[in-house]
């Protein structure tokens, strides 16, 4: 079966650097198609300051990962919580 090439990334070459950065498919998808959108100087500036995880309470950890669509958080211990939200 031939290779398919995915048409949701607009800028492999950006996807390709940040996966191997070892940043999740999903976080790399959403870099590199915003800053096809935008310009990657724009992206860059905006940037995004919400504080290192291991300072939030297990709570606000839960409802973190319950905003963007984990599953099975609920019973995960605070490392697990994020390990989960680092890699979604």
């Amino acid at each position: 079966m031939p290779k398919q090439d995915n048409q949701q990334i607009k800028d492999e070459e950006l996807y390709e650097k940040l996966r191997e950065e070892g940043n999740s498919k999903q976080k790399s998808a959403r870099i590199a198609n915003a800053a096809a959108r935008d310009g990657r100087k724009k992206v860059a500036q905006r940037g995004g300051e919400s504080g290192d995880y291991e300072d939030w309470t297990v709570p606000q950890l839960r409802t973190r990962a319950r905003e963007i669509g984990l599953r099975g958080y609920s019973k995960q211990r605070k490392s697990q919580l994020i390990n989960s939200l680092r890699n979604s």
